[in-house]
């Protein structure tokens, strides 16, 4: 039992339990959507769906990432500790929990609509290639943006993309064609997925600035090293441009006070991260980052009073 309990414990480490701001910055701006794209509140079906889908898949990314990156993380401050980096738990039951969590995830996903399936694989293709883009790209907080945000066009999908799935249903081809695909996600998806991604590159910014000496040691590619002494301008830049996105696209279709506070409130925040950031210093920097969920749920929070308040 003893045994079990320490495994227990090696695998919730692995998957970030104890740390929720990771799951949150991606459910906030997934439920976000599922309001937007329901004109209102979307039913407890999809709120479970998405809640415990967002959670699962944030911890099969962890699987992935601490495979991916073990060897580097062995030499960074922050992440030397980690299960699989030190061997406490091996790199097969790593990529094995990870596959477990994928698995529920898609078969919660299968309980919504053949073009939710269809662009849930789209999502998984990128989860499964941001790892390795500190290996190749210059600003691989790009690729964990689009990734972060992916949960956006899903809600709309599910919402707008016509009936249940189902394995047993004969739907043909048509049934997951890129046509059917982009018919259930609108305009207005898109928009706030770009306008999201800005947001990631603002917060996973300041993650990667608290790295910065370890990464520029191990020859390793993120936004911070990129920007150089940009970064708290180009990182308070974002963070401007996502709430003006999602101000200006949302202003139509969310009409009421409680937006407009929850907007102030944003910049309010933004404010305030600045003077955490400003020195570049390791606490300050990732203390931004783990605060980053109060401004998404901040939106969230005014999108849905503003629904319940018509």
């Amino acid at each position: 039992m003893s045994e079990l309990r320490r495994k227990s414990a090696l695998y919730l480490n692995l998957i970030r339990w104890d740390r929720p701001a990771g799951w949150l910055l991606l459910l906030w701006p997934t439920l976000s959507a599922l309001w937007l794209a329901a004109h209102g509140f979307p039913g407890w079906h999809l709120l479970f769906v998405f809640t415990l889908g967002t959670i699962l898949m944030r911890g099969a990314g962890c699987c992935i990432n601490d495979v991916a990156d073990r060897e580097f993380d062995r030499h960074v401050k922050r992440t030397a500790g980690r299960p699989v980096t030190t061997g406490a738990v091996s790199v097969k039951e790593a990529l094995l929990l990870g596959a477990a969590l994928a698995l529920v995830a898609f078969a919660l996903v299968l309980t919504t609509n053949a073009a939710t399936v269809a662009w849930s694989f789209a999502a998984l293709a990128i989860t499964l290639a941001y790892p390795y883009a500190k290996r190749l790209v210059s600003m691989p907080q790009a690729v964990l943006g689009v990734a972060f945000s992916f949960g956006i066009p899903m809600a709309f999908s599910a919402v707008q993309g016509g009936d249940s799935f189902s394995l047993f249903a004969v739907q043909g081809a048509d049934a997951f064609s890129l046509a059917n695909m982009q018919s259930s996600v609108p305009w207005l998806a898109w928009v706030l997925l770009a306008g999201n991604l800005f947001w990631v590159l603002a917060y996973d910014t300041e993650y990667a600035m608290v790295d910065r000496d370890d990464d520029l040691r191990l020859g390793m590619k993120t936004s911070a090293i990129t920007l150089g002494r940009l970064d708290v301008p180009v990182v308070m830049l974002c963070y401007v441009v996502y709430i003006i996105i999602w101000d200006v696209v949302l202003t139509p279709y969310v009409k009421g006070t409680p937006f407009y506070v929850a907007v102030t409130l944003a910049f309010g925040q933004v404010a305030w991260h600045y003077t955490l950031i400003r020195d570049r210093s390791r606490e300050g920097c990732f203390k931004a980052f783990r605060l980053n969920h109060w401004l998404g749920f901040t939106l969230f929070a005014g999108i849905a009073t503003s629904y319940a308040l018509r």
